[in-house]
């Protein structure tokens, strides 16, 4: 049956595949991926051979009619980022509401993501929250830090290693030193952590070590 079906990959640990998500692998007519030698990775481990095709923020606007055409003409076509979800900080949304707009099947299996344990284990309220995903670099980031200081709930964000202390410093100045937050990097591979404190205690802990891995931000929302 053709369809347009996202699939969720591991974030660091293969075994947190989910047997659907293999199933469904196998049975694509073709996959698209933004990287097309993680995918291979994955796809080796799982011993899958499928055939891949780049998709990915740089192409995704001058593919996506094709690959529209082809799901039309009874393809079933996976879709998986490198890691976690397709469409959370990661393509996919253009190529979903493409396919909705022409009447496509869309699914999408439950899996793995980063955001949702990090904020699981962080110890700050978890009822209601807001996925702020990467802070824009430059052009708006002031305007959206200023927004969200006034936010109640409490806020998710990524970062990379090389931004992680220019962010959190943001954040002091815009949510104040003493803002409880919990950082944790490396979910579910081997060098799995995470820390918990005010941004001036994340700080400190920063000055004597280089950042590695990718991160998941916590911030506890105003009070």
């Amino acid at each position: 049956m053709s369809k347009l079906i996202l699939i969720p990959t591991p974030i660091g640990n293969l075994d947190d595949i989910t047997y659907r998500a293999v199933q469904n692998l196998k049975e694509a007519d073709f996959i698209l991926c933004e990287d097309t030698r993680r995918t291979l990775k994955i796809l080796n481990h799982l011993e899958i051979k499928k055939p891949l095709r780049s998709y990915h923020k740089f192409n995704e606007h001058d593919v996506v009619e094709n690959i529209i055409g082809r799901i039309l003409s009874g393809e079933k076509v996976a879709l998986v980022s490198d890691a976690g979800t397709p469409g959370i900080s990661d393509p996919g949304y253009l190529i979903a509401s493409k396919c909705i707009e022409n009447d496509i099947e869309v699914e999408c299996l439950p899996g793995p993501t980063a955001l949702i344990p990090a904020l699981v284990i962080s110890g700050l309220p978890s009822e209601r929250f807001t996925f702020e995903g990467f802070l824009p670099i430059k052009k708006g980031r002031k305007t959206r830090l200023e927004f969200l200081s006034n936010e109640s709930r409490t806020m998710i964000f990524y970062e990379s290693p090389h931004k992680i202390i220019k962010t959190i410093t943001d954040f002091k100045t815009y949510f104040g030193g003493d803002r409880k937050i919990s950082i944790s990097k490396e979910i579910s591979k081997i060098f799995e952590s995470t820390i918990r404190g005010t941004i001036d205690d994340i700080l400190s802990s920063f000055e004597n070590k280089k950042p590695k891995g990718e991160y998941v931000i916590i911030v506890r929302g105003i009070k």
